[in-house]
């Protein structure tokens, strides 16, 4: 009996040695070895940008070496061509062929557009069409949750009538309150007299004058660049074309909207009794950002020309390439798009698209919304 409890009493004791050394040993495991790496953590490991779905709250802006070129391709009667095929074309940067990654038709991004208006003495008796034929344009634009725009007025000095929203009845509103503001001793059709002083002379001398080149700057530089991610960018301008009063070259303002981005579309329309369309320099700002110029001379010329620009936006083409220059350098980079297609070039198409860009340099580049669906 006595023996029998001496060995019970050594196998309880071995159990628990046993137990003892297997907790020890799990504890090295957590802790680890000197000089071995930690176990993994049994938390997930976060996502990389690429694996980010696009429709998750937690997207962010991928930085990417790519350089998109948006394009339109038309016959000699204007009609869209949409048939063309990536070995259709070729791209040059600076002269250098390109190496062509994405090539879509028909893209179907969200919009963001600004429309600027006019509202100086040439556009007096054409902005009621104007502004009729903005709100059409809008109402047929704009898809819910989708598109988004803003309106913006300008003489002298520019105006935000409405910020980016989806909301076509803002816009409309924001439209309906832009006007014709005359300066002090205006008595129509372009002509001041002198009068009364004005109150304040500066304002009054804006009021009178015309400053294109600035509405289209600061609207690139204050607006469209903080427009929503993944948009395409557009300017909408109806005016003359006769900048009097702008602090901004033409040129500078045509570099900012190339920095935004963004597409100019000018409408040419102004009082032709009294004043000159300058043709030239709204063909120019247009060619340069890849848009087009149109010079309506009657309403129906007005509504077809808006309705040429809705088409324009929607059915454009998609060319991606990773430049072969990798400088980030900010320098300006010429594009050219060229028809290898001999059928094609037999048409004598015509390419529209932006004539270069800048490039990225290493500074931060400026922050941008994200989409929200609720305006």
């Amino acid at each position: 009996m006595q023996y029998r409890r001496i060995v019970l009493f050594v196998i309880v004791f071995l159990l628990l040695c046993g137990g003892i050394a297997n907790r020890s040993q799990l504890a090295k495991n957590e802790t680890g070895a000197p000089g071995a790496s930690a176990a993994p953590s049994p938390s997930p490991s976060p996502r990389t940008r690429e694996e980010l779905p696009q429709d998750s709250d937690e997207v962010v802006k991928v930085e990417t070496n790519l350089t998109n070129i948006f394009f339109t391709a038309a016959d000699k009667n204007k009609r869209f061509i949409s048939n063309l095929k990536a070995e259709d074309i070729r791209v040059l940067e600076d002269g250098q062929p390109q190496q062509i990654f994405t090539f879509q038709t028909n893209i179907d991004l969200p919009l963001s557009i600004a429309i600027l208006i006019d509202t100086s003495a040439s556009e007096e008796r054409t902005l009621p069409d104007e502004k009729e034929a903005a709100r059409a344009f809008l109402e047929n634009l704009m898809r819910p949750n989708k598109d988004e725009a803003a309106v913006v007025s300008f003489t002298g000095e520019t105006t935000l009538e409405q910020g980016f929203t989806g909301n076509v009845e803002r816009l409309r509103r924001a439209i309906d309150r832009v006007e014709f503001i005359p300066p002090s001793g205006y008595i129509g059709g372009g002509v001041v007299v002198n009068g009364t002083p004005p109150i304040s002379g500066t304002n009054q001398s804006l009021a009178g004058s015309t400053a294109i080149w600035d509405a289209i700057w600061a609207t690139s530089e204050e607006l469209i660049s903080s427009s929503a991610e993944n948009t395409r960018r557009a300017i909408i301008l109806l005016t003359d074309g006769e900048d009097t009063s702008s602090r901004m070259k033409i040129h500078e303002a045509v570099e900012r909207a190339q920095k935004a981005d963004a597409l100019i579309y000018a409408i040419g329309i102004g009082d032709r009794y009294s004043f000159n369309v300058d043709e030239g320099a709204l063909r120019k700002i247009t060619e340069k950002t890849g848009g087009r110029a149109y010079f309506p001379r009657h309403e129906r010329d007005l509504r077809d020309a808006f309705a040429q620009i809705q088409k324009d936006l929607r059915e454009q083409y998609l060319v991606a390439y990773s430049p072969s220059n990798k400088a980030r350098d900010g320098s300006y980079r010429k594009i050219e798009i060229q028809l290898v297609n001999p059928a094609l070039r037999d048409q004598n198409l015509k390419l529209n698209y932006r004539s270069g860009y800048f490039a990225k340099t290493t500074a931060a580049e400026p922050a941008t919304r994200k989409r929200t669906l609720d305006h």
